[in-house]
């Protein structure tokens, strides 16, 4: 029987990239997924497409994390129309990049409302659920930048840090009613937003990871499969770099 076998995930960001894969991931390990998106309604139904074809469970679930009431309303949905949320994964984010001199206050916003306060929000709406069944796995997706810094990503670095720091405190304050809250940081992966690094930096990135390749989204996806799973039921408040080595 598939590890999570009758178990609800919910997804944030899940139409595409790192978040695709982790939808596919999990489905494959049994659990019926809730493909939430922004936007994009054809690329989440693109995911849930493939997983249905393949044999799992998936449904897209459109909502704005980024608000308080967008993300309860998420979490409620959810719940009513595929089931009681055993798995949430938070992995919306965007990129505002710019130099601290040049970095707009709506670049700074934008970036720490969706990642770091996207993340607040449904893990505070998921809680009180997820307390009642007493059990839960919360997976936030932070990033070797928010343990690292980086360059021109002030903003984004910023709300990644503030993700290990919410993931830590949630341990400790969820832990006794069985939910576990851990974080993943991935380095470098190949994405459409690696894609279009320039040679030397791409060049760059390479020579200071240690496996000299950029991570695939599946690396990613396996290691949250991992956190979820019943075989990680004594690891809570950690923080999984899936990186290559870059952090070393």
């Amino acid at each position: 029987m598939p590890e999570l076998d009758g178990r609800i995930a919910l997804v944030t960001g899940g139409s595409r990239g790192i978040g695709a894969a982790i939808c596919e991931e999990l489905a494959a390990a049994g659990a019926t997924v809730a493909v939430n998106y922004a936007r994009n309604a054809q690329l989440a139904e693109q995911v849930s497409g493939r997983i249905r074809e393949a044999g799992g469970s998936a449904e897209s679930v459109a909502g704005d994390i980024s608000t308080a009431a967008g993300a309860a309303g998420l979490v409620e949905q959810v719940e009513s129309e595929v089931g009681p949320i055993a798995i949430l994964v938070n992995n919306a984010g965007i990129t505002r990049d710019d130099l601290i001199m040049r970095l707009s206050e709506e670049a700074w916003r934008d970036v720490i409302d969706t990642n770091l306060g996207g993340a607040f929000f449904t893990c505070r709406a998921v809680a009180r659920p997820m307390m009642k069944r007493r059990g839960g796995a919360i997976v936030n997706m932070t990033s070797i930048v928010g343990v690292r810094g980086n360059a021109g990503q002030t903003n984004y670095a910023a709300s990644k840090a503030g993700l290990i720091g919410l993931t830590k405190s949630l341990a400790k304050e969820l832990g006794s009613r069985g939910i576990r809250v851990n974080a993943i940081a991935p380095g470098y992966i190949s994405t459409e937003l690696t894609d279009v690094l320039p040679e030397p930096a791409r060049e760059a990135i390479l020579s200071g990871t240690p496996l000299g390749r950029l991570g695939d989204p599946a690396d990613v996806a396996r290691a949250v499969r991992f956190l979820v799973s019943d075989s990680a039921a004594f690891i809570t408040g950690d923080v999984l770099a899936v990186d290559g080595g870059l952090g070393i």
